[in-house]
């Protein structure tokens, strides 16, 4: 039996037994990815989509983490519509930096004045607690064209906070990063900076391209970046120019992504290296039910060309390659995860984030566990149910895989009343696996909630 399993995991890694891992989260809708990496791991402030109404209905952001590029923590929602009282709507894109130890989220939304404006939210922490820094707009003037912020810090200590909607702006932030000095200045968009005008109609210098929206500005080896949604066929593209100044003047230097069946007819992108890789994230609308009003993140692993130029990327199902691994040994949250079916995120003051709403024939799936040489005893998870809660499986490197354990969860008293459950190992597991968190509702009715899941480790 023994020798049997070993051959059955042998084969299954083999075949490299896994699927699709873009879009990066699938318990939520999560558009406008902005990544940033502070102390050795990869930040991904995104939106929330509401798909089913025929806008970009979107009230509250959420922040994602990652050391390994392929599986992904959600922290839930630390901030909202609700966290800044001057805005009434339209919690559009976002992007946050670090700062002497400060966290510093621009966010676009819809003012109580009827326009956008643009605010910021302060935090001790990457992942939150967050509150509005100053109870107002920073940028508030009567535009419909204030959204999509991006923020950079020059070598020199000099912020610079980009933005706009059809024209392109910035101002020099004060180090206290929640001021400016200095008026808000226009950039000139031409065929030349930015591939395009609006209403250009000449016929010696037509239009290669136009910038719409979704700046995203850095620098890189002294090269000053600014990655834009600009005009392609039937959807948005990703473009860029550069410069070797912070404010220009900029040069058009193509496309990055068109043509692209995204199932979105926006794109919104940033663009950041990690571990001496880089990275360009996106969105698309090809989850389930998804679509323009319904994107989520995506992110492709590119290398720049030697002259610096940042070749065309492609999008795919796969994402980038594993770059770190997951200890199985350690307490790890049921909300890591690489891609999951039929389940979702909850958070509270008391228990913080954890994975709720599951139904039968649904998973977690979590990539790169390493076992190492000595193999595990048991298993422990955290579990919550209402009702009697059906089974949660434990399986091998794919969601039909051996079951090396399984947890029968009985009523624990509450849907918040987490459990700790223990049990053996079926089967001795080494290396490095997949491993798929089966919920299987058994004998329970097809589709209704089973259990909630905060935390799993092995012993």
């Amino acid at each position: 039996m023994k020798k049997y399993f070993a051959l059955a995991l042998a084969t299954l890694a083999f075949w490299g037994v896994s699927r699709a891992d873009n879009p990066i989260v699938q318990t939520h809708f999560g558009p406008d990815p902005a990544p940033m990496v502070y102390n050795g791991t990869l930040y991904a402030y995104v939106g929330d989509d509401i798909p089913g109404f025929d806008f970009y209905y979107m009230t509250k952001w959420h922040v994602l983490s990652t050391t390994d590029m392929v599986n992904w923590t959600d922290y839930g929602t630390p901030i909202s519509l609700e966290s800044f009282k001057w805005a009434r709507d339209r919690a559009w894109a976002a992007q946050c930096i670090e700062r002497n130890g400060k966290f510093y989220w621009y966010v676009c939304a819809q003012s109580n004045k009827n326009d956008m404006a643009i605010g910021v939210a302060v935090s001790d922490s990457p992942t939150g607690p967050f509150k509005d820094a100053l109870g107002k707009p920073l940028i508030i003037n009567g535009s419909w064209s204030n959204i999509d912020p991006t923020v950079c810090i020059d070598d020199d200590g000099q912020a610079y906070l980009y933005w706009g909607n059809g024209s392109l702006f910035y101002v020099k932030l004060n180090k206290d990063m929640v001021s400016y000095s200095g008026d808000i200045v226009t950039v000139p968009i031409s065929v030349e900076s930015f591939g395009g005008v609006r209403g250009n109609k000449s016929v010696e210098n037509p239009n290669k391209d136009m910038y719409v929206e979704g700046p995203w500005f850095y620098k890189r080896n002294n090269l000053y970046y600014m990655m834009y949604a600009g005009m392609g066929k039937g959807g948005e593209t990703l473009s860029y120019s550069s410069s070797n100044s912070p404010i220009g003047p900029w040069k058009y230097q193509g496309k990055i992504m068109e043509n692209q069946k995204t199932n979105s007819f926006t794109n919104h992108g940033g663009i950041i290296d990690y571990k001496g890789n880089s990275y360009l994230f996106y969105h698309t609308g090809l989850l389930p039910n998804g679509g323009s009003y319904g994107r989520a993140a995506c992110v492709e692993q590119f290398t720049y060309n030697p002259d610096g130029t940042i070749p065309s990327v492609s999008i795919s199902k796969e994402g980038p390659k594993p770059i770190g691994c997951i200890n199985p040994y350690k307490r790890v949250e049921a909300e890591t995860m690489a891609w999951s079916e039929k389940c979702s995120i909850s958070q509270n003051e008391k228990l913080g984030v954890y994975v709720s709403s599951t139904r039968s024939k649904g998973y977690i799936k979590v990539r790169e566990v390493d076992f190492g040489n000595q193999y595990p005893k048991s298993f422990s998870a955290s579990l919550a149910a209402g009702v009697d809660g059906g089974i949660l499986e434990v399986r091998l490197d794919s969601v039909s895989g051996p079951v090396i354990s399984s947890t029968q969860l009985p009523r624990t008293g509450g849907w918040d009343k987490f459990k700790t459950f223990t049990s053996e190992l079926k089967h001795k597991v080494t290396g490095k696996h997949d491993v798929y968190f089966y919920f299987n509702g058994q004998n329970i009715t097809l589709g209704r909630e089973l259990f909630n899941f905060d935390w799993w480790k092995f012993q």
